[in-house]
C-alpha cells in the first residue's frame, strides 16, 4: 500500500506551465512596448480659413516661435502645409501642439466672453473633446493655438511670449452679445 499523501491542488507541471506562461507574456509585452516607435513623421493639419496667413504680422510670429514648447518639439507639416500655420509633437505622447495664424474671428467669440491673459496675450478659449483651441483675441490678427488635454501651461506661455514680443497689442472687437 502507498502511504504517500493525496495532493491537493494541481500537478507540479500545471503549476510551472501556467507560470512559465505568465512570465512569457510579461516578457513578449515588454519587448514589443520598448520596439514600438513612436511617429514622428509629419503632422497632418487640415486647411481652413485663414484670410491674413500671408501677412507680415503671421510671417513675423511664425519667425519668432521656439523650437520647443516643454515636452513639444518643432516637427514637420504633412504637404500641403497651410499658410501660417507651425506645429510640435510630443513623441512620448505622440500628441501634436498646431499654431494657426491669420484666421476668421472665432464665431463663439462675442461680447462677454471670458479671456485670459497669458504673458500679455488676451486668449479666448474652445474646448472640445481631448482639445482646447486657444484664439489670441488683441492682435492685428487671429491665432489658434490648439492643445490636447494635460499638455501643460508651457505650450501656451512660450507661444504668448513670442506673439507679445513679435505684435502690438489691439482692443478686442468680439462679436454683439445676441
Amino acid at each position: 500500500m502507498d502511504k504517500t499523501p493525496p495532493r491537493d491542488g494541481p500537478p507540479t507541471a500545471v503549476l510551472a506551465l501556467a507560470l512559465g506562461l505568465a512570465v512569457a507574456t510579461v516578457v513578449g509585452v515588454g519587448v514589443f512596448a520598448a520596439r514600438r516607435t513612436p511617429d514622428t513623421g509629419p503632422v497632418p493639419v487640415a486647411a481652413v480659413p485663414a484670410p491674413q496667413a500671408d501677412s507680415p504680422s503671421c510671417r513675423d510670429v511664425l519667425a519668432a516661435l521656439p523650437d520647443t514648447l516643454g515636452d513639444y518639439k518643432s516637427a514637420e507639416i504633412v504637404a500641403p502645409v497651410p499658410p501660417g500655420v507651425a506645429a510640435w509633437r510630443n513623441d512620448a505622447s505622440e500628441s501634436s501642439v498646431i499654431l494657426r495664424c491669420g484666421l476668421d474671428r472665432p464665431a463663439d467669440f462675442r461680447v462677454g466672453s471670458a479671456l485670459q491673459v497669458v504673458n500679455g496675450v488676451s486668449w479666448f478659449q474652445v474646448s472640445d473633446s481631448g482639445l482646447s483651441s486657444w484664439y489670441a483675441v488683441d492682435r492685428p490678427v487671429y491665432l489658434a493655438l490648439t492643445l490636447p488635454d494635460g499638455s501643460g501651461a508651457e505650450p501656451i506661455t512660450a507661444i504668448s511670449t513670442a506673439i507679445s514680443k513679435t505684435l502690438p497689442p489691439k482692443k478686442i472687437d468680439p462679436t454683439p452679445a445676441r
